[in-house]
């Protein structure tokens, strides 16, 4: 049977919605080219070197890889060049895939957002009665942070000289603690604690090692080959960088290697090592929701409100989720994250509604990879506010 050809008015009205379409293509792709892989390598020359740590560097334009480049060299000993596949310990930044293990658990039926700490390690005292697994991932929990703790257990003690820490003896530190340092959901405070408490939940939840649960669930699907939680004796980072931190103001003062401090060995805070490859495939699986759907994630990407005010930090107004910062950037939607230890400096910048993700591994301590990254966004979303 032939189909009769559709009326005139809903031909001109097709047309009619799909002209905006077409414009928002074009201006799209119009805008990318725009800005040229010589305008983003200009930002980040000062760290070409053949004999200096550098960093990786990943802009992803309308989902596709528009800018992939690596700076400098891994190591002082084997001075392999940074590229796409090195492998950098990107500290906090690991927060996001600590809280997508959460969310994923939460799908299974296996756990709550609701559940308190308790429920989990009853031996923590009756402070964590009140402490759910929310206040845990928005820093809401009043958890002191336990690289404060380890501080106090060794006073005037060089921190080379204090011994690495595990997630377990984290654990140990809050169980000696009477109180929290505030009442749970009343007010914003970054916390180590609460993200590497988060792993241990993940690990007594699922029965398996929280690395071995992020490979399984996170890693594997989204086929992010060479990332994983660094754990010394346990498993070893292919393709590494080493953090370094400058001896001097000059360039001619050299590096030293400053690659493990004694909190590196927590996982659950910041104890994933990965590349921009790698990222590549976690920008796309956010972008696309192929790890967790958009109505799983929008828990991440609802900032906290505490009962005792607005949330806020010593740096100005918060706007935090599970693992993500949400603070707008000259009024575009941004959802990002930075990482900070010793030796190394990392950031993720996410424009959800500009289609843009700027990321940024440093294995040097003397550089801001935030400020490299917006030097970036403002290329393609402009500098004015």
């Amino acid at each position: 049977m032939t189909r009769a050809p559709p009326p005139a008015s809903e031909v001109h009205l097709k047309s009619r919605l799909a002209v905006p379409f077409l414009f928002a293509l074009v201006f799209s792709l119009l805008s990318s080219a725009q800005v040229s892989p010589t305008q983003i390598d200009a930002i980040f020359a000062p760290l070409k070197s053949a004999t200096a740590p550098g960093a990786a560097v990943l802009v992803v334009r309308n989902g596709q890889p528009v800018f992939r480049r690596g700076y400098g060299i891994t190591d002082l000993r084997s001075i392999r060049p940074i590229d796409a596949e090195t492998n950098f310990r990107i500290a906090s930044f690991s927060k996001q895939f600590t809280a997508a293990c959460i969310m994923l658990l939460v799908r299974d039926g296996k756990l709550h957002y609701d559940d308190h700490l308790t429920d989990f390690f009853p031996e923590v005292p009756a402070y964590g009665k009140s402490i759910t697994v929310r206040n845990l991932l928005n820093h809401t929990s009043g958890l002191p942070d336990y690289e404060d703790l380890l501080m106090q257990k060794y006073p005037n003690t060089p921190e080379e000289k204090i011994p690495q820490i595990l997630d377990a003896g984290v654990l140990k530190l809050l169980e000696q603690q009477t109180d929290a340092k505030f009442p749970a959901g009343s007010k914003w405070e970054y916390s180590n604690s609460g993200y590497v408490v988060l792993a241990l939940i993940v690990e007594k939840v699922s029965g398996e090692p929280f690395g071995q649960f992020l490979h399984d669930r996170v890693f594997v699907p989204l086929k992010m080959t060479n990332t994983l939680a660094y754990e010394k004796g346990k498993n070893e980072v292919p393709h590494r960088a080493y953090g370094h931190t400058k001896l001097g103001q000059s360039e001619k003062d050299g590096w030293r290697e400053t690659d493990q401090s004694s909190t590196s060995a927590t996982l659950g805070d910041g104890g994933i090592y990965t590349s921009i490859d790698d990222l590549a495939q976690w920008d796309r699986a956010l972008r696309e929701h192929t790890l967790l759907s958009e109505a799983e994630m929008q828990p991440a990407l609802t900032p906290v409100k505490p009962t005792g005010g607005p949330a806020t930090s010593p740096e100005g107004p918060v706007s935090y989720g599970f693992g993500w910062h949400l603070e707008p950037y000259r009024n575009h939607k941004r959802m990002s994250h930075d990482g900070e230890t010793m030796g190394f400096r990392t950031t993720i910048q996410r424009f959800p509604d500009d289609n843009l993700t700027i990321i940024v591994l440093a294995n040097r301590t003397d550089i801001n990879p935030k400020e490299l990254a917006l030097k970036v966004a403002d290329l393609y979303l402009g500098s004015k506010p």
